[in-house]
């Protein structure tokens, strides 16, 4: 691929997940319909259904569509389209369930089936299923590697990563403002994103999940496997879509890379900005050894930054907010994080905070 993030990336980890996360995590949207799709074609897998075609892949669709329009109508760049139109016309009572089947299936598949596996004009090294139209239906054939990720220990959290950016891309569509003007911020006392352009405020979905996916759901700094499901958001979807969180794991803190006790010491830097926060294992951040109020060794601000630029390769608005947090360019990026380093330094001495890696890197 031709981002040199995405294809760092794609090398570490899982490449089926890598290659779902980089779907929905790096893809460009015009329309939230590739995140319908991801949604629809995991609840699909987890019923155990080996393909499917498109007049019953239309109604999981459409409702997912749907579900969203309530809270936010304007669901593509354009300002409406006949799909679209039939999803709004179905929450207000005016399309019938079947009338709004019908026209998923001439209008809502036109473009999303061919450009699902797309990221940044390149196709991704794992497909999730492949058209069959050379028969009377048309069809889509769910592959293997799409039922290894909808029953693995990591569903739960790839489907709130979904959620989570679908929220974000429509947040910045539903206030009618360029991603640049969109600022989103940390909400610490209720663990999520707030959006932010004007005056205006709104709570958009979970920290977690708008994190969890560039970490793989993995702790940032020993790469334990996390549970990062935390049911924040204002998306709630049926149909048995959200899955308990991983089993066995306790939910992961939002930890601050660089200590939140710096904010009163050097209030001129944004301690609560994108670019400080990571997922942790509890044990990690506030276990015995745990880092606490320390701050981490030098391989982990390095790691920071390759995670912040990860953010930078992704498509609204996480991305605008990192660079207007941390700087327009790498090299500016890397430097800010250095800068950071040395204040914080000079404020908290003492050995830095390392622990044990306890599994293989993941991001």
């Amino acid at each position: 691929m031709a981002d040199s993030s995405i294809d760092k990336f794609l090398c570490t980890g899982s490449l089926g997940q890598s290659s779902w996360r980089s779907i929905v995590l790096f893809g460009k949207n015009t329309a939230s319909y590739k995140f319908a799709l991801a949604q629809s074609l995991m609840q699909l897998a987890q019923q155990g259904c080996d393909s499917v075609t498109l007049d019953e892949l239309a109604i999981p669709f459409a409702e997912h569509i749907c579900e969203h329009a309530k809270t936010a109508p304007r669901q593509c760049t354009n300002r409406s389209n006949k799909f679209l139109d039939a999803c709004l016309g179905f929450n207000a009572g005016v399309v019938t369930l079947d009338e709004l089947a019908a026209i998923t299936v001439q209008n809502g598949f036109r473009y999303v089936l061919d450009a699902f596996h797309a990221v940044n004009s390149s196709q991704v090294p794992t497909t999730f299923f492949e058209k069959d139209f050379s028969r009377g239906s048309k069809r889509l054939i769910l592959t293997d590697s799409l039922f290894k990720i909808a029953t693995s220990p990591e569903a739960a959290n790839i489907m709130q990563e979904t959620e989570s950016r679908w929220n974000l891309v429509e947040t910045a569509w539903e206030q009618g403002v360029s991603t640049s003007l969109l600022r989103i911020s940390y909400d610490e006392f209720g663990q999520a994103l707030i959006a932010e352009s004007g005056t205006r405020r709104k709570d958009v979905t979970s920290v977690r999940g708008s994190l969890g996916g560039y970490q793989k759901g993995h702790c940032f700094y020993c790469y334990a496997p996390i549970n990062a499901v935390d049911g924040i958001g204002p998306k709630r979807t049926e149909g048995g879509l959200f899955l308990p969180g991983r089993s066995g794991a306790p939910l992961c803190d939002v930890n601050h890379f660089f200590p939140h006790t710096l904010a009163s010491q050097v209030p001129d830097v944004n301690w609560d900005g994108v670019w400080n926060l990571v997922l942790a294992c509890p044990d990690c951040s506030r276990g015995a050894g745990g880092k606490f109020a320390r701050i981490p060794a030098t391989d982990y601000l390095e790691r920071l930054n390759r995670r912040n630029e990860y953010l930078i390769g992704s498509h609204h608005p996480l991305r605008e907010t990192l660079i207007a947090q941390t700087g327009a360019t790498p090299e500016a990026r890397w430097s800010f994080l250095k800068k950071v380093d040395k204040v914080a330094r000079d404020y908290l001495p003492g050995e830095r905070w390392h622990t044990e890696q306890r599994e293989t890197s993941a991001f």
